[in-house]
């Protein structure tokens, strides 16, 4: 069999002061993946830096793109929360199709924890009650964010939750058949859709915040890393048939509750978001107060 080759994505080649559109102009590249480009610019509508995603020169024609574009605009337009970060305007019609967002300062917390390893409680028990918030109110929006990741999470006071691009409706997600998400953060009913009757949704995205406060807490993912060149969900899943791994010791008894419980291989036996935020916020009231041990200036990586 021959292999199949992926061209290599093209890229827009924009340096600092390079105009993205007339009222956009790249500051510096952020970031990106196979369809799309991240850029800081400054904006003369909002006059201040923004963040713009731009598809991809080989993809201002794919209907799927410009289509997961349209997406992630109106998902940003219905989840207008204070966890949320905020959709400002877009394009899919001009020579750069883009998305305009909200820039917020802050390091995500994927950076924070490759850099300086394990966060303190006063950290992560915040983060968890502040994303908690959001997914009780996604569930009244219906959006599902369905990629839940330490790198999708800005840590600040409070905590941003980023990158929309596969959110949708319940409706929408109970429709997947396919792998949409991050490998090692993926619920069970993610990494094999249908299975045993259960289909992504709202729980999927309590499975995501128990994977990513685990991985706050312990430093490391909650399941061993699977074969991406697998065929079969366990191969390439190991989430699927295997228990996450231990916490370490010291960790408060509700928290490792509430982080297994997260974890229940099946949707219906996972807490509701408002439940998380309630028994995690006595623990965080024991807290004392503590300045964070990181810079709030420092940029998304």
């Amino acid at each position: 069999m021959t292999p199949t080759v992926t061209a290599p994505a093209e890229s827009w080649h924009l340096g600092e002061g390079d105009p993205i559109t007339p009222e956009l102009t790249a500051l510096r590249l952020l970031g990106g993946g196979s369809a799309y480009e991240a850029f800081l610019a400054f904006d003369e509508i909002t006059y201040g830096p923004v963040v713009v995603k731009v598809v991809r020169p080989n993809e201002v024609d794919d209907p799927e793109t410009l289509h997961g574009l349209e997406r992630e605009a109106r998902a940003l337009d219905i989840a207008h929360h204070p966890v949320v970060v905020r959709g400002l305007r877009y394009d899919v019609g001009g020579p750069r199709p883009h998305l305009v967002l909200e820039h917020v300062e802050g390091p995500r917390l994927s950076t924070l924890v490759r850099r300086y390893g394990r966060l303190s409680e006063q950290q992560y028990l915040p983060l968890a009650v502040d994303i908690a918030s959001a997914l009780h109110y996604f569930r009244y929006a219906d959006v599902c964010h369905l990629d839940i990741k330490p790198s999708n999470l800005i840590m600040g006071s409070p905590a941003r939750l980023i990158d929309l691009s596969v959110a949708r409706s319940s409706a929408s997600a109970a429709e997947i058949t396919g792998l949409i998400g991050t490998d090692a953060y993926l619920a069970p009913e993610q990494a094999a859709p249908g299975a045993g009757g259960d289909v992504p949704g709202f729980a999927s995205d309590v499975w995501g915040l128990g994977a990513t406060l685990f991985h706050a807490i312990a430093g490391e993912r909650p399941f061993r890393s699977g074969d991406p060149d697998a065929t079969t969900p366990p191969e390439r899943h190991p989430q699927v048939v295997e228990p996450p791994g231990p916490l370490p010791a010291g960790v408060a008894p509700e928290v490792v509750e509430v982080v297994h419980a997260a974890l229940a291989p099946r949707p219906a036996d996972r807490p509701l978001p408002h439940e998380i935020a309630e028994a995690l916020a006595p623990v965080l009231a024991r807290q004392p107060k503590a300045k964070l041990t990181f810079k709030v200036n420092a940029r998304p990586v």
